[in-house]
C-alpha cells in the first residue's frame, strides 16, 4: 500500500508518492505547486489556505488514479507560525520570516534578555527571524493577533490542524522556535513568562512517527475519501532531509541544500556550551531523539533571487542557463558571505553583490556569468569554513560530505565543494525532504525497524553522485582570500 508526503519548500511544494517493496523505495511525484509568499503593503505573508487547498489536490489525484493511501505526512519550513482563536478559527494570514518585522528585534530583545541566557536554554542558532523574535516583534507591535490568540502552531501543525482537527506541536519543529529547552524536554515555561507569552498557547509535543490523528469527516466528505491516518514526521524539512542521509558511518556530515543549505551532523544529545554559543550553532531536533547540530546558511537564495531580479527586467534564464554562464566566467574574481544581512530580504540581488563587494574592496562582477560564479564559489567556499566549525565544535573529523536535497541538481556547486573541502562530496537523494518524511511514516508502521535500517534502504534505492576535490592549490589560495574578504578569519 502506498503512503504520500507532502513536502513544502519556501518556492513550492509537492506531494510525493512512496511504496516500499522488497527493501526498495519507489517515489512518483503526484502533485506539485508554486507556493509564492503574498505581499500586501509593506508585509509578507504566506498563502496558508492555498497551501490546504493543494494538499487536498494531491490527496484528490490519489483518488483518481485509485491509490488507496496508507497514511499521510507533512514537513515544511520552520520558524514560521499562525494562531488559532478560541473557536478553532485561524487569526490572520501567517507572517513570512522574511517580513521586516524582525529588523532590530533581535537586538532590542537582547537588551531585555541577555543572548546567553537565551542560548543557554533553548540551544538555537541566532537569526532575526527565529519564532522568538517574530512573537518579541509582535508584542512591541501590539498586534491584535495576540489578544485573540488561544493556540500556537507551527506551519505543519496548522496544516495538520485543518486536516484532522486536532492539535498538537512537534518535536522537529518547536525545537526551531528558540522557545524549547532541549534538557528539560518540553517548552521552556520560565522563557515564555519573561517574554510575556502564555504558556497555555502551546500544546503537547509529538515525536516523528507518532500518531498525529486522521483526516477529518468534513474533508473526507468533501474529497469523497475515506479517513486517512496522519502521522507526525520530521516536520522541519532539513529533520526529513537529514534522516533521509545514506549514511553507513555514523559519524556524518550532512549539507541539506536548497534555498536554505544547513550544515552539520548528527548527534545523541545537544551540545550547549560556550563555544556553540560563540560559533552560532543551533541544535534541532530529529529523529529517535537525535539532535541535529548545524549552520544555516543562506544557500542557493541568493542566486534563486538573482534570477528573479533578471526576469523583471526581461531577461529570463533556466538555471543550467546560468550555470553554463559561470562555468564560463573567470574564477575567483569576487567574493561574498552569502550570510551577510544585506542578502537576507527579497530585492536587487545582483546589485547587493555588487554593493558588498565595492565595500570590501572588491571589483564588482557585472555580468550574468561573472554574478553566478561568484556566488557559486562563495557558497563552496562557505561551506568549507561551516564544515571546519563543524569538525571543532564536535569533535569529529569527518571523510566527506552528504549532499541532499534539489541543490544537488547544481552540478557545478557539488563539484566545486568537493574541491572547497578537499574531501569526497557524496550527492544524493534529491528528494531528500520528502523522502526523509516517507520512511518516518514506514518506521511508525513497522515496515522499517529504526532510522539506520531506513538509511541503508535509501542508500540501496537511490544513487549517490561522487565528486572527488580538484584543483586543491587554486582553491586553498581562493579560501584564504575568501576568510580575508569576508573577515571570517
Amino acid at each position: 500500500m502506498s503512503i504520500l508526503a507532502f513536502d513544502l519548500g519556501a518556492s513550492s511544494g509537492r506531494a510525493l508518492l512512496g511504496r516500499l517493496t522488497d527493501r526498495k523505495i519507489e517515489v512518483e511525484e503526484l502533485h506539485r505547486f508554486p507556493n509564492d509568499p503574498v505581499q500586501v503593503g509593506d508585509r509578507l505573508h504566506w498563502d496558508i489556505l492555498r497551501l490546504v487547498h493543494e494538499i487536498k489536490q494531491g490527496l484528490l489525484k490519489a483518488k483518481h488514479q485509485d491509490i488507496a493511501l496508507k497514511s499521510i505526512g507533512i514537513d515544511s519550513w520552520a520558524v514560521d507560525f499562525g494562531f488559532i482563536d478560541k473557536n478553532g478559527e485561524l487569526v490572520g494570514n501567517p507572517y513570512h520570516y522574511r517580513d521586516r518585522q524582525t529588523d532590530g528585534a533581535m537586538e532590542a530583545l537582547f537588551a531585555e534578555l541577555p543572548a546567553k541566557e537565551i542560548f543557554g536554554r533553548t540551544g538555537i542558532q541566532f537569526l532575526q527571524f527565529n519564532t522568538i523574535f517574530q512573537l518579541y516583534a509582535l508584542k512591541k507591535a501590539n498586534s491584535p493577533w495576540l489578544q485573540q490568540a488561544d493556540r500556537f502552531l507551527m506551519i505543519p501543525d496548522l496544516l495538520r490542524y485543518f486536516l484532522t482537527g486536532d492539535m498538537y506541536n512537534e518535536f522537529s519543529n518547536a525545537t526551531t522556535t528558540q522557545l524549547y529547552n532541549p534538557i528539560k524536554g518540553n517548552w521552556d515555561g520560565e522563557l515564555l513568562d519573561k517574554l510575556g507569552i502564555p504558556q497555555s498557547w502551546f500544546g503537547p509535543i509529538l515525536q516523528p512517527g507518532a500518531s498525529a490523528g486522521k483526516l477529518r469527516h468534513s474533508v473526507c466528505s468533501e474529497l469523497g475519501i475515506d479517513s486517512i491516518p496522519v502521522y507526525a514526521v520530521a516536520e522541519h524539512d532539513t529533520g526529513s532531509a537529514v534522516a533521509a542521509v545514506p549514511a553507513l558511518d555514523r559519524s556524518f556530515a550532512y549539507l541539506s541544500c536548497g534555498t536554505w543549505s544547513l550544515m552539520g551532523t548528527e548527534v545523541d544529545q545537544p551540545v550547549i556550551n560556550d563555544l556553540a554559543g560563540e560559533l552560532n550553532f543551533t541544535n534541532e531536533g530529529g529523529v529517535d531523539g537525535t539532535f541535529r547540530l548545524l549552520k544555516n546558511i543562506m544557500g542557493l537564495w541568493v542566486l534563486q533571487e538573482s534570477r528573479r531580479e533578471w526576469e523583471r527586467t526581461g531577461k529570463s534564464y533556466t538555471f543550467p542557463e546560468l550555470v553554463a554562464s559561470a562555468e564560463k566566467a573567470a574564477p575567483f574574481a569576487a567574493f561574498i558571505d552569502p550570510d551577510d544581512p544585506m542578502f537576507l530580504h527579497p530585492g536587487d540581488m545582483p546589485a547587493q553583490i555588487r554593493s558588498y563587494c565595492l565595500q570590501t574592496g572588491q571589483q564588482p562582477p557585472e555580468d550574468v556569468g561573472a554574478i553566478v560564479r561568484c556566488i557559486l564559489e562563495s557558497l563552496a567556499l562557505k561551506y568549507r569554513y561551516v564544515l571546519e566549525l563543524t569538525e571543532r565544535l564536535s569533535g569529529k573529523q569527518f571523510n566527506g560530505l552528504h549532499m541532499v536535497g534539489g541543490g544537488i541538481h547544481n552540478t557545478l556547486l557539488c563539484a566545486w565543494s568537493a574541491n572547497a573541502i578537499g574531501k569526497p562530496v557524496w550527492a544524493g537523494p534529491a528528494e531528500g525532504s520528502a523522502i526523509g518524511n516517507l520512511v518516518v511514516q514506514w518506521i511508525a508502521q513497522g515496515e522499517l525497524a529504526d532510522i539506520w535500517e531506513a538509511r541503508q534502504v535509501i542508500r540501496e534505492s537511490f544513487p549517490v553522485t561522487v565528486y572527488e576535490p580538484e584543483n586543491r592549490s587554486e582553491w586553498e589560495q581562493a579560501y584564504g582570500r575568501f576568510l580575508q574578504i569576508t573577515r571570517l578569519a
